[in-house]
């Protein structure tokens, strides 16, 4: 595998084979569905992958892999996690840069770390190392590796 792994993002899996040919069904985990492009290199703690196709069916994609031509050589890759570089764009605000960074309130109030990005159907919670909970739409800016949130009076107090 090229790279060094732990640079790598989870951006899907593989689910199962997909008809005889050789395709599969992969599961996205990201937005960015330029990642099955035809071409994209795609890789698992076992190997590198190369898209030669890729369609979207219902919830997921089947995709053919480069050397991936017959069934049994499908299922092999069953339950294999797919990996990529990030992507740089500066209108996104990735998970990956949030892991670790320090949050203040708008006003200077430290108040930790974030430990998880926690999905959720409303919007999206930081956890952090204190153990609050901040939903994503309090969150103002994102500069300089700190992240300010505005948040309602008492909810640092909810818990405690």
């Amino acid at each position: 595998m090229s790279g060094n792994i732990c640079q790598l993002l989870e951006i899907g899996s593989i689910k199962r084979a997909h008809g005889l040919m050789g395709d599969v069904l992969v599961k996205l985990v990201t937005n960015r569905f330029e990642r099955l492009d035809c071409g994209s290199s795609l890789s698992t703690h076992e190997r590198n992958l190369t898209v030669v196709a890729s369609r979207p069916h219902q919830d997921n994609w089947i995709v053919h892999f480069e050397g991936v031509d017959t069934k049994d050589a499908a299922d092999e890759l069953r339950g294999f996690i797919l990996l990529a570089p990030p992507i740089h764009d500066s209108d996104e605000l990735w998970i990956h840069e949030l892991m670790g960074a320090p949050v203040q309130e708008v006003d200077g109030t430290d108040r930790g770390t974030v430990v998880a990005v926690l999905s959720n159907p409303a919007s999206d919670l930081l956890e952090l190392d204190s153990g609050s909970l901040i939903p994503l739409t309090f969150v103002v800016e994102f500069a300089n590796g700190v992240i300010s949130v505005d948040v309602p009076t008492g909810l640092f107090d909810l818990g405690n």
